[in-house]
């Protein structure tokens, strides 16, 4: 009896050192796992969380007009609300919805081609702030800023924005006004070392003086009032100082207002920093309608391309299209200088690399190709919504981009033809011919190239046809200075 009992007790004892094993054993495996999950997903709420609040203001690359291309520094308040009111009429509903005020709006007597820096007439307040010049914004009449060109934009459904350039004004700094908030003056708080080299309105503000940081808020405590969404700040590229002023006075203005920062100077290993900072910076100097100024666009946005992120986006500058020039800083009146062939090469290449969309004309003058650029769905929804935008290949000047649809997973490509035209001599022909490079290039792209295999269906999304069913590669011949653009499912 005794021996049965102590069997019984010695198989009772394994039963519960193997079961307390099991459990230690499941404890040690889950316990790891439960960590690592918790681990990543605090690492994904706090990468969620902890990204700056005005990322989210602007959610897709910023769409909209600026009046620099067409007016440079002389655009009056009837010239804004025409295009305002085009486009509510024919862009809103298809994205576009910015209306933004180019440089000098405080000036009442700048010119054209330049400009007035031999006795600008300014509009200052008592705190060294500019205000509109009410010979040409009228209802500004009194104090009232743009608060009334504010309310009309937004009457519309549409955005309104302004330029400024950074620092404080040297008149500010000859009255040495007082600074609103601050017990420090103009004087206080500026330095002449850094001045903008084009243009002389401003000195620059030292960080860390006091009333340096108020200066600021003030400037945009008023913006706020104003009603303003978008502010797109000059000279300001590369002063990292002055960037985080900036970012900290829109922060407490109240107001969410999308920031772009100009001109080219930063480089893309400052990413990090401007996508902290700032929505959109500007990855050139002033970019117009010439053909040389766009092939170089493509180096350019290279060197950028996947450094943006939601809400922060290298900006290849505003689009030199439609009818431009008319009182501008740079070139006579005209419909734009590029080609058709280049204008498809300027969108294609902005749509997939993902670039703001600032359209430089003056929209009541354009015409029907200009408006169908602008319009088409497909495109723009490349621009807006598309991922992982780069550069597939580049042989010579036959060049290739390619990015993804997040949503359904098919691939976009686009081609483009950049070669110029160039004059051949054969030296050995018994007689001397010349040749021209042809006016069209074949150009094609391997699926395996892009991660896919087998057989797929390709549009065209500039034409909107469906172009059939291709097995493992897609060729097309593109016009010299031309592209291509499509969608492969």
């Amino acid at each position: 009896m005794k021996s049965q009992i102590s069997q019984e007790h010695l198989i009772l004892s394994r039963s519960c050192f193997i079961n307390s094993f099991k459990i230690i054993l499941v404890v040690l495996i889950a316990l790891p796992l439960m960590l690592f999950i918790r681990c990543k997903t605090n690492k994904t709420l706090t990468t969620e969380t902890t990204a700056p609040a005005f990322r989210g203001w602007a959610p897709t690359p910023p769409m909209g007009w600026n009046s620099w291309d067409c007016y440079g520094p002389t655009v009056a308040e009837d010239e804004v609300k025409a295009n305002a009111e085009y486009m509510a009429m024919h862009l809103k509903k298809f994205g576009w919805e910015y209306i933004v005020v180019d440089i000098r709006w405080y000036v009442a007597n700048d010119k054209s081609g330049g400009y007035n820096e031999k006795d600008p007439v300014y509009n200052i307040d008592a705190y060294g702030r500019f205000l509109p010049a009410v010979n040409r914004f009228p209802s500004s009449v009194n104090g009232n800023g743009f608060k009334s060109l504010g309310d009309f934009i937004h009457s519309k459904g549409l955005k309104f924005g302004i330029h400024m350039m950074r620092g404080i004004p040297v008149l500010a700094v000859k009255n040495n006004t007082p600074i609103l908030g601050s017990d420090a003056k103009a004087q206080d708080i500026y330095t002449t070392e850094g001045q903008c080299p084009w243009l002389k309105d401003m000195y620059t503000i030292v960080a860390g003086k006091p009333g340096a940081q108020e200066y600021y808020n003030s400037i945009f405590k008023l913006y706020a009032s104003w009603g303003l969404d978008f502010v797109k700040v000059d000279d300001l590229s590369g002063r990292t100082d002055e960037i985080e002023m900036v970012r900290k006075a829109i922060d407490n203005c109240g107001r969410p207002i999308v920031i772009s920062i100009s001109p080219g100077g930063d480089r893309p290993e400052t990413a990090d920093f401007l996508k902290n900072n700032v929505n959109m910076w500007r990855t050139s100097n002033d970019f117009w309608d010439n053909w040389p100024a766009l092939k170089n666009q493509f180096a350019i946005l290279k060197s950028w391309a996947g450094l943006g992120v939601k809400g922060c986006y290298p900006d290849g500058d505003m689009l030199p299209l439609g009818k431009i020039g008319l009182r501008a800083e740079r070139g006579k009146p005209r419909m734009t200088g590029f080609a058709k062939d280049e204008q498809y090469t300027l969108m294609t290449l902005f749509a997939v690399f993902r670039s703001p969309l600032m359209f430089g004309g003056d929209l009541p003058g354009n015409d029907e190709f200009t408006l169908s650029l602008i319009t088409n769905k497909d495109v723009l929804n490349v621009n807006q919504n598309s991922i992982n935008g780069k550069q597939l290949f580049r042989e010579n000047d036959l060049i290739a981009w390619t990015a993804d649809d997040p949503k359904t997973g098919d691939k976009y490509l686009a081609l483009f033809n950049a070669s110029d035209r160039q004059l051949f001599v054969d030296n050995k022909a018994a007689l001397k011919s010349e040749q021209i490079t042809p006016d069209t290039a074949s150009i094609s792209v391997k699926f395996e190239q892009i991660g896919l295999t087998g057989t797929h269906t390709i549009r065209n999304l500039w034409t909107g046809e469906n172009l059939g069913n291709f097995t493992d590669s897609f060729t097309r011949t593109i016009n010299r200075h031309g592209a291509g653009l499509y969608r492969i499912h």
